[in-house]
């Protein structure tokens, strides 16, 4: 019988409100509520974070559970659970104004996270859970700790201003893998100092800092994913009727990781992961539950 496959989401937890209401959020629990749901019995999904005493720390652990992701490593603070502003624009596009001080920033190392690392297959990070001192050490202690084998993912989620060019190169240098929406490319390329045509940058961006793979999101016009070997796979996002695009690039990632995970062809992989995350534009909310017909690749 083949062991499970332990998936790991590493950040912030938080609930994402919008103008009709809270909607439960953060690109590393919508990561791995996803990721559950794709991966189902051959994955053990595990979010390490931290939420608050009160209400939203309770009802966000309660949904996670309902996602199949295992919460024994989310831990309590005396800081609030997090909490975004989100306003979208006319296209369903999101803008974010973010809390800070909470709970999430405030996330320690103990031994059992450590024993945890010790045994991961895949780990999803990004920058914004990186803007506390305490967090960015736990964070990155974390990635450290894993296996050579361990599939390293930076979604690097750019939210200003919670990043500098220090923490990109951090995380990029920790990583093996690097998914990233256009917005963001171009925000590389100006901290990294790089010139040149996309190809060229991602090229650039996958020998510099050694990446198996990197993953380009462009919302509407689909998705790129590239080896390291150059193969590549450029297809188009499914057309759906746009609810909010909040969430879509963390299903997009959690369908890379399982898919990798379970070594599927690349164009395999692609096509998943943008059909996934059509799916999410067309419901409300960044985590919702998935239909049975796209927890396996069409």
């Amino acid at each position: 019988m083949t062991p499970r496959k332990t998936i790991v989401a590493l950040g912030e937890i938080l609930w994402d409100v919008f103008p009709d209401g809270a909607h439960f959020g953060g690109a590393p629990a919508n990561f791995a509520c996803s990721a559950a749901e794709l991966g189902g019995a051959a994955t053990e999904v595990f979010i390490v974070g931290s939420v608050g005493r009160d209400d939203l720390g309770a009802r966000a652990i309660e949904l996670l559970s309902g996602h199949g992701v295992n919460t024994n490593f989310i831990a309590e603070t005396e800081q609030p659970t997090g909490q975004v502003l989100v306003t979208l624009d006319a296209g369903g596009s999101p803008s974010f104004e973010i809390a800070t001080n909470t709970a999430w920033d405030n996330t320690a190392w103990t031994n059992d996270v450590g024993s945890l690392a010790s045994r991961a297959d895949a780990v999803c990070f990004g920058t914004l859970g990186q803007r506390s001192a305490v967090s960015r050490q736990t964070i990155q202690k974390f990635v450290q700790s894993t296996r050579p084998d361990c599939l390293r993912i930076l979604d690097i989620n750019l939210r200003p201003p919670f990043w500098n060019e220090e923490i990109i190169r951090q995380s990029l240098t920790l990583a093996n893998i690097l998914k990233l929406n256009d917005a963001e490319l171009k925000t590389l390329s100006e901290v990294l100092g790089w010139c040149g045509s996309e190809a060229d940058v991602l090229r650039r961006t996958i020998d510099t800092y050694s990446l198996s793979f990197v993953a380009l999101t462009r919302g509407a016009e689909g998705a790129t994913l590239i080896a390291a070997n150059g193969e590549r796979s450029d297809l188009p996002a499914p057309r759906v009727a746009v609810a909010d695009t909040v969430g879509a690039g963390d299903a997009y990632t959690a369908a890379l990781c399982v898919g990798l995970l379970q070594r599927f062809p690349l164009e395999t992989i692609n096509r998943w992961a943008t059909q996934v995350a059509a799916y999410v534009c067309s419901q409300p909310g960044a985590a919702p539950h998935l239909p049975d017909n796209l927890r396996t690749p069409s």
